[in-house]
């Protein structure tokens, strides 16, 4: 071969091209990956503020989001993240677990990046060029495709789309993958931004202006799905867990509701408290629950008329209302922080067109496609990174 004649090409140095290109270099072939960065695995570095929640114990397929929720399904069983926790075991690489199955590095999401390619350079048969865009892919009439790059040209049997999706700009995040998609005849879904903070532009945004970096456990919810977890505001308006989780299920115009005491039966806890202590104001009760500076201004959003009443004066059905407001709080965002802060693109290829098997597109024989450029999106918890490790060994074995 020619140095300019691989096996495969694999476009993108994330997650789901390094774990590619391994993997079918142990099968043989030779593989180029491409990266246009000037640096390897930028988003795995960053994720999890550095820590790299790279799996869960706890992976099924409803904690993915596609138009097909049936695709991800053989590729999660035949790569599971009990495999992927064995190769860091085999590493050596530290790990805890944290709340809902997630799991972490304890010393950082280097470890991950390195272990990814230390099994690239074991295999004597992988080459990773950074600072290397693509112009252009071309099958070819006989086989195989000519790609043209920034660093010349090269020719490969099969071309692999690990090209990621538009979050993090910053970090490399393009549109790429889906321009090559489309050029090959794919449908690709609309993208948005996801698990991403969401912001205000009405009187709520003064509330969580005030409250930024107070945390509370919340349920945010509407129609399609629930999360309880820590709600963060912010500057901008909300973000933490259970907002980043909400997000992928929301879009612009819409509202939800945040229960601001999921734990507790509000209504209950107060009707026991004006027989007991009939003197008390609700803000003392709820700083019993809840920060104070929370308190103060859920007080002037829901019970401002009674703010100096005490808990024995008030009606049965006024206590019904306030609890009510408090489990079922509504809001309306006026967007979100975009892909600038999203940690992932909702939306991409069409996967009725893409073998759930090998990931190959239906429509170009030897083009393949792994990871977020899919339209498959996790939850928050590690999911993503399951589903860069599980498509990109199903693609593996068939490059």
């Amino acid at each position: 071969m020619s140095t300019n004649q691989y096996d495969v090409l694999v476009l993108g140095a994330g997650a789901s091209g390094l774990m590619t290109a391994y993997m079918a270099a142990q099968r043989g072939r030779k593989v180029l990956v491409v990266e246009k960065a000037n640096k390897v695995g930028k988003k795995i570095l960053m994720s999890g503020g550095g820590k790299c929640n790279f799996t869960n114990l706890y992976v099924e397929p409803s904690n993915f989001i596609s138009h097909n929720p049936h695709f991800v399904i053989s590729a999660l069983t035949r790569y599971t993240n009990w495999d992927f926790i064995g190769l860091v075991c085999t590493y050596g690489i530290e790990y805890e677990e944290r709340k809902h199955g997630q799991l972490f590095t304890l010393n950082g999401a280097k470890e991950i990046l390195a272990m990814l390619l230390a099994e690239c350079e074991k295999t004597g048969l992988v080459e990773i060029k950074t600072n290397c865009e693509v112009k252009a892919i071309t099958a070819l009439d006989d086989q195989g495709f000519q790609t043209a790059t920034t660093l010349g040209y090269f020719e490969t049997e099969s071309v692999v789309i690990a090209s990621g999706g538009l979050s993090i700009p910053t970090l490399g995040g393009s549109g790429i993958g889906y321009d090559i998609a489309k050029q090959f005849g794919h449908h690709v879904y609309p993208t948005r931004a996801g698990l991403v903070p969401f912001t205000f532009s009405d009187h709520f945004k003064e509330v969580t202006t005030k409250l930024s970096g107070n945390a509370v456990d919340a349920t945010l919810s509407n129609e399609l799905n629930s999360f309880t977890e820590a709600l963060l505001f912010t500057h901008r308006g909300l973000s933490g867990p259970s907002s980043l989780q909400l997000s992928n299920y929301w879009d612009v115009g819409q509202s939800f509701k945040i229960n601001f005491l999921p734990y507790l039966d509000v209504l209950e806890f107060l009707m026991q408290k004006k027989k007991s202590q009939p003197k008390v104001l609700l803000r003392t009760l709820f700083a019993e629950h809840l920060p104070k500076s929370v308190v103060a201004e859920l007080q002037n959003l829901i019970w401002l008329e009674q703010a100096e009443t005490a808990i024995g004066n008030l009606s049965d059905e006024k206590l019904q209302q306030i609890a009510n407001r408090l489990q079922a709080f509504e809001v309306k965002p006026s967007g979100t922080e975009g892909y600038r802060t999203a940690e992932v693109t909702l939306g991409g290829v069409d996967t009725t067109e893409v073998s759930s098997k090998t990931m190959e597109s239906k429509k170009q024989k030897g083009l393949y496609f792994v990871g977020e450029v899919l339209d498959v999106t996790g939850h928050l918890g590690g999911f993503n990174f399951q589903w860069a490790w599980s498509s990109a060994h199903a693609a593996s074995q068939y490059v």
